[in-house]
């Protein structure tokens, strides 16, 4: 059995950038995202939408899961690729605590990770295996699965971030930065694309918005202003949206804010 799945990982038509598999995958995704959550909205029982709610968060966390437990049974399991010190692995982790918890911590949080960290992933795949590849499945249910996992906790949960969750998920993400270091020192890796901008299992370089940001280390530096502008570009439609409102998980009007 090891064999055979060693085997199966390994063999793969690549991957195509903005390919045939690339954009319908795309697609498809964008129409989940805009047509699921406000059907969940607008016909579903309350117990109904959790039930979904819940069925997407554990959908998105099993896409790492069962890929960590693929390489395991081959043998091919390696500290210095296949740990969650990624920040999209982590956020496919924690989302169920969102989906069902309904923790509004963690949803100020992986709102921003998500609507900016995936949408790069989306356009820059770091994949080598296309269509119909379980690698290929894996990455897109934990990207696109996470979109649209926050998208449905914000239109049917009705969870909202304030420009403090802002600073919250930045504080969040430079945390993790500091785990990362630390860990890539210790199993001489490179996880969250800190020593090394990124690449797919083969080790071929992926295109990003890394390579526009200048030479290794100070693309690192860069980095933290972009994911900023995106953050805040992400929270612009709340401005209108919270106003007069109360934030679920705040306590506070957002005329306040």
């Amino acid at each position: 059995m090891r064999e055979s799945v060693s085997l199966y990982l390994k063999t793969y038509d690549p991957f195509v950038l903005f390919g045939l598999s690339h954009i319908g995958a795309i697609i498809v995704a964008l129409v989940l995202v805009i047509f699921l959550p406000i059907y969940a909205r607008k016909k579903l029982s309350e117990r109904q939408q959790h039930l979904v709610g819940s069925a997407i968060g554990y959908f998105v966390m099993s896409s790492y899961l069962i890929w960590v437990i693929l390489e395991l049974i081959a043998g091919t399991f390696d500290v210095k690729l296949h740990l969650p010190i990624h920040l999209c692995r982590l956020a496919n982790l924690l989302i169920p605590l969102v989906m069902v918890r309904r923790s509004y911590f963690f949803y100020e949080i992986l709102y921003f990770w998500g609507l900016s960290g995936m949408f790069q992933a989306i356009i820059t795949p770091d994949i080598a295996a296309g269509f119909p590849h379980f690698q290929y499945w894996r990455f897109w249910f934990a990207h696109h699965g996470m979109i649209l996992a926050l998208v449905y906790a914000t239109v049917v949960y009705d969870m909202r971030p304030t420009i403090a969750s802002v600073w919250k998920a930045m504080l969040a993400m430079n945390i993790f930065l500091i785990f990362a270091i630390i860990a890539n020192l210790l199993l001489d890796a490179n996880y969250f694309w800190i020593c090394g901008k990124p690449v797919n299992e083969l080790g071929e370089h992926v295109p990003s918005l890394l390579d526009y940001l200048g030479p290794w280390p100070w693309y690192i530096l860069a980095a933290e202003f972009v994911a900023l502008a995106h953050f805040l570009v992400a929270f612009v439609p709340f401005i209108f949206l919270n106003r007069g409102k109360r934030t679920i998980g705040t306590g506070i009007s957002n005329d306040m804010l």
